[in-house]
């Protein structure tokens, strides 16, 4: 059976989970450690961290601009896998340093005695436009593309396979080895707010399957929500970003938390 990548972090006092960063992993850090001067925490990005627009020494040196600042007040963050992010660094090795690591779909993590599931996945409503900019943006900047085009971190403005997929062998081996408590996911199950579908019709005009992959995410997530429930699983809390928004509601006894982008919330002690 195959198991979940497992995350521990003992030394974390504080677990803070975020929205969307869209590649402001800068920003992201001084928030956390100067704005909010945030010691030994755990920070969770609910995914689009926006892996894959530059080239990967892009994100090397991004880690070497910030991890004085993260060690010296004792900080990680972890990488959920959002739509706009490449998969290919989301494996535990391809970007993984002691402060800083993006981690796979189903991912375990414990810290402060909680016990965290990352779900990563989404659908991107512009991916029409997308992928039209990125051929307009290849063929124009082509010879400063170091990467090549064959390359798994090969720079694009779009991946096809980023979907969230339900993994039920996954999903038996955490339920045998952990209790979840809290969900970390980007998109959410179909109860959960966003609903309205005017952004998604918009697209729609110029994507024909969009709106029944749009539906079929959201429906692989209440999958989801209904295995961890009925595997037993003391499920509590769930926080997620994807809609641009803040909104938060308790149903079927769990709090559901939306973040808009680069919006902080503390899981509670």
């Amino acid at each position: 059976m195959e198991t979940p990548f497992y995350l521990c972090i003992p030394a974390a006092k504080h677990i803070v989970v975020s929205g969307d960063i869209h590649g402001d992993f800068n920003t992201l850090v001084h928030k956390l450690c100067v704005q909010y001067k945030m010691q030994d925490t755990l920070l969770i990005v609910a995914g689009d961290c926006g892996f894959g627009f530059e080239k990967p020494e892009y994100y090397k040196n991004m880690v070497r601009k910030n991890s004085r600042r993260m060690s010296e007040a004792n900080n990680w963050i972890v990488f959920v896998r959002g739509n706009h992010d490449n998969p290919a660094y989301f494996d535990s090795k391809a970007f993984a340093y002691k402060r800083f690591i993006a981690v796979p779909d189903y991912t375990v993590i414990q810290a402060c005695n909680k016990t965290i599931l990352g779900v990563g996945g989404g659908i991107s409503i512009d991916r029409v436009p997308r992928i039209e900019k990125w051929k307009q943006y290849r063929h124009k900047y082509r010879e400063f593309l170091h990467t090549p085009d064959d390359s798994p971190f090969a720079r694009n403005f779009y991946w096809k396979d980023e979907p969230p997929m339900f993994d039920e062998t996954i999903l038996e081996s955490v339920g045998k080895k952990y209790s979840i408590d809290t969900v970390v996911s980007h998109t959410a199950p179909s109860f959960c707010e966003l609903t309205s579908k005017g952004m998604v019709e918009y697209f729609a005009q110029f994507d024909p399957v969009l709106i029944k992959d749009v539906q079929t995410e959201r429906e692989t997530m209440d999958t989801i929500f209904h295995k961890l429930v009925s595997d037993g699983n003391p499920l509590c809390r769930w926080y997620y970003g994807h809609f641009h928004q803040s909104w938060n509601a308790e149903i079927s006894g769990v709090q559901f938390k939306m973040l808009d982008i680069m919006e902080f919330a503390t899981i509670a002690a």
